[in-house]
């Protein structure tokens, strides 16, 4: 028997025959103040409800967190009201798709109003364009013998944005792949029969949408698109003009120099540096909320100034 502690928790490790049991015996919010600027609930590809995903954050010692549900704030409320409660400091956010060179890019959208009559206009064609989509998904999975039941899949998605993974889930759950890495890799990764291509909103569209709602647009993990060093400051450069103010310089998934190569970014075209886990619950296992893999991530305090900042808004430290 032995305590050990771990991403805030004191864990009772009790040794049996052939293992070991586990069991939390206190919670202690770690005295580090984290900040998570990337963070998805089950109103798109995560597990937990965005009551639950605040909370899990307070419990982990998140401080700053922003909610940037795929392509909708349908969340925002629920989670701006569990922030209250849990003494959170909660960014309205937005994580939409767009195109460049036939990838699919994603720009983040902080302090966005989800009232906006221009910028919901945008998410509304979006979401026509998704369901066109899943309905292309659905046909050719036929071809398969398999017949996707599309009221199923959107029950479990628990919201208006049905997702891959979520189809990858209904496949898991109804015994056609044990898991939802082998779905992509047999139907819907990119390069697969099952994939469609998205009908891509245009980047300047993205970004002025964004403004338009009083946000602040951030392009997501740049070092995930498969572009070359030359791509990536080209898209940089583009969406600059278009009206980008920042890039997310700190990400769970950067590898050797890509956080230095982002920060060259970042000063090149006169961009704030934010950063955050893309947590996603138990769609994305080993990917904890405000520190990452392996503990390895922490976006430091000052990301969440200057995106204040930027928005034109006063910052205080969180107590």
């Amino acid at each position: 028997m032995k305590f050990y502690f771990k991403c805030g928790i004191i864990f009772l490790r009790v040794d049996i025959k052939f293992g070991f049991k586990e069991k939390v015996v206190m919670k202690i919010v770690p005295s580090r103040k984290l900040v998570d600027l990337h963070v998805h609930s089950n109103v798109s590809d995560g597990t937990l409800s965005p009551k639950e995903v605040v909370k899990h954050a307070s419990d982990i010692g998140v401080t700053v967190m922003a909610l940037t549900d795929h392509d909708t704030v349908a969340g925002i409320g629920e989670a701006s009201e569990a922030a209250k409660q849990y003494e959170i400091e909660l960014i309205p956010g937005i994580e939409i798709s767009a195109g460049f060179r036939n990838r699919d890019i994603h720009i983040l959208g902080y302090f966005i109003d989800i009232n906006n009559a221009e910028f919901n206009s945008v998410l509304e064609k979006a979401w026509i364009k998704r369901e066109e989509r899943n309905l292309k998904i659905a046909e050719r999975f036929l071809k398969y013998d398999i017949a996707l039941d599309l009221d199923a899949i959107k029950k479990i998605s628990g919201s208006s944005v049905i997702t891959r993974a979520h189809f990858a889930r209904w496949l898991v759950d109804n015994g056609y792949c044990r898991s939802n890495s082998e779905v992509f890799e047999k139907y819907l990764g990119n390069d697969c029969p099952c994939y469609v291509p998205r009908d891509y909103m245009t980047r300047e569209t993205a970004v002025k949408a964004i403004l338009s709602a009083g946000g602040v647009p951030v392009l997501a993990h740049p070092m995930l698109y498969g572009l070359n060093s030359c791509e990536v400051d080209t898209l940089v450069g583009e969406l600059k003009e278009m009206g980008l103010k920042g890039i997310e310089t700190y990400y769970s998934s950067n590898m050797g120099m890509d956080e230095q190569i982002v920060r060259g970014l970042a000063v090149k075209h006169g961009l704030i540096m934010t950063g955050g886990s893309d947590y996603h619950g138990d769609n994305k296992p080993g990917l904890e909320i405000g520190i990452g893999r392996s503990d390895s991530l922490r976006v430091p305090m000052k990301c969440a100034e200057d995106l204040f900042a930027a928005a034109g808004k006063s910052f205080s430290l969180p107590v």
